[in-house]
């Protein structure tokens, strides 16, 4: 539904978004990337992720777009095994998500969340070519309010700070949805100045008061707590459009953006 699902198609698919991007990958603490489909948001997620010196860990936190869950706590992981792709199957990094399971225990194994839920999986196709050899730690949020937003993020960071190598911590999550393309603008420019100060606390009020349909804005507001904990500095818009570039019409649109936070 979101890619390609003939291996050879997808991989010219995102090897040409990413050929189009004219930039070095670097060392980051995180980022935060669109998960529409990808003839709408991937060039958008190619200018993150062609910025990004992938760790051999990537923590991907996304919302929870079904409503499904089998466990209460609402922050869905997956323990071990593999996620399949057209490109290949990606580990998923196993100790770290038990790690984590442990310091944080909102998180939990719950296969029903992710059955359905495309918010991780269209990331994947970027992983696999630009870093196959990592391991995944994907998680599922039922919920975007700051005190269990600001334990995840608090608790993430401690693993990420004690773990043995580098990990990547990467939010998944579009923009405004089904406004104009201006009236999705002038919104997103008060959510992205809260996510350039990496105030996740704010970004999470400022969604709130001006209703700003930030799909992600959990999980954004998580990796923005988690980065700031671990030194981040600084979030820089690399990227901003909408599916009207694509299709055309900018009456009904929703809206991406891509952030690197260094």
């Amino acid at each position: 539904m979101f890619y390609p699902g003939e291996p050879q198609e997808l991989r010219n698919l995102v090897e040409d978004l990413l050929a189009e991007v004219h930039a070095t990958a670097a060392p980051a603490v995180a980022a935060i990337v669109p998960h529409a489909g990808l003839i709408y948001s991937g060039s958008c997620a190619a200018e993150v992720f062609k910025r990004l010196q992938l760790s051999s860990t990537v923590v991907i936190l996304a919302p929870n777009h079904t409503g499904v869950l089998g466990a209460s706590s609402g922050a869905s992981t997956w323990r071990s095994g593999t996620f399949q792709t057209p490109l290949g199957d990606i580990s998923i990094a196993d100790e770290f998500v038990s790690a984590l399971c442990d310091a944080c225990p909102l998180v939990v194994h719950d296969p029903m969340a992710h059955a359905r839920e495309h918010a991780i999986e269209v990331e994947l196709p970027f992983l696999s070519l630009l870093a196959p050899d990592s391991d995944l730690v994907p998680i599922v949020l039922a919920w975007d309010d700051w005190d269990r937003c600001r334990q995840l993020g608090e608790a993430l960071a401690g693993v990420v700070r004690e773990w043995h190598e580098p990990v990547s911590l990467v939010a998944s999550s579009d923009m405004t949805h089904y406004e104009t393309a201006e009236s999705a603008a002038r919104k997103d420019r008060i959510a992205l100045d809260r996510v350039v100060q990496l105030d996740g606390e704010g970004l999470l009020k400022a969604c709130r008061q001006h209703n700003i349909t930030m799909c992600g804005r959990g999980p954004a507001a998580v990796v923005l707590e988690a980065a700031r904990l671990l030194g981040a500095e600084q979030a820089e818009v690399v990227d901003y459009r909408n599916s009207g570039w694509v299709t055309g019409d900018d009456s009904q649109v929703v809206a991406y953006a891509g952030v690197v936070i260094r």
